[in-house]
């Protein structure tokens, strides 16, 4: 029985070493992308992104801005909501004869100080989640609604977390998973080179 004892150190060092390689190369795949680097398409889509992260979450924690960058890239992989991110974020429904927009802050648009430590957090993220998009693990699970904490629209969709002060959620069936599953059908996000109350309207 001593003799296995030996091994056991050695064994967990490999353990080790093939966990910190694993998240040595993981680390590698992420991309560190300059604004200025991207086409002009691909900067429209960032501010898109950044605006909607800020009037939802500009003084929430960089995780309740990834967020919503999750949310609202999630969108983008789902056919029923617009290919493009501005698309997404601009998004107008009609319900009882009125216009509603799908993040309310675009029907009642507020002036952005884009000098704002704030906004340049959130376009920060918004950079960030655009150009990593389909390397990040969606903390959201799938999500493709969220409400802020102090509401309760009485959804019958399926709760997945809560980051901040928003609750998010998804639909259980075709698209349970809405980053893995739609994106075969609507194609993956094209990137870079080639380049609330919200959420809350299901």
């Amino acid at each position: 029985m001593r003799k296995y004892r030996i091994y056991i150190p050695i064994i967990l060092l490999g353990i080790c070493a093939i966990l910190l390689t694993r998240n040595a190369l993981s680390d590698s795949l992420i991309l560190d992308v300059g604004y200025n680097q991207l086409t002009k398409e691909s900067q429209k889509e960032v501010d898109c992104l950044a605006d909607n992260i800020y009037h939802e979450a500009g003084y929430e924690s960089e995780d309740g801005k990834k967020a919503v960058a999750m949310v609202t890239l999630n969108r983008t992989q789902d056919p029923r909501f617009p290919k493009d991110i501005c698309g997404v974020v601009k998004q107008k429904t009609f319900w009882q004869g009125l216009t509603v927009c799908q993040f309310s802050w675009v029907c009642a648009p507020f002036k952005i100080n884009k000098e704002s430590a704030a906004y340049q957090q959130s376009k920060d993220v918004a950079l960030f989640v655009y150009a990593n998009y389909e390397k990040l693990k969606d903390i959201t699970k799938g999500a493709l609604y969220y409400h802020a904490d102090y509401v309760n629209p009485k959804w019958k969709l399926e709760k997945t977390t809560v980051i901040g002060r928003h609750i998010f959620y998804k639909e259980s069936g075709k698209y349970y998973d809405v980053k893995t599953e739609s994106a075969t059908e609507r194609g993956t996000i094209q990137t870079l080179f080639s380049i609330t109350d919200g959420g809350d309207n299901p």
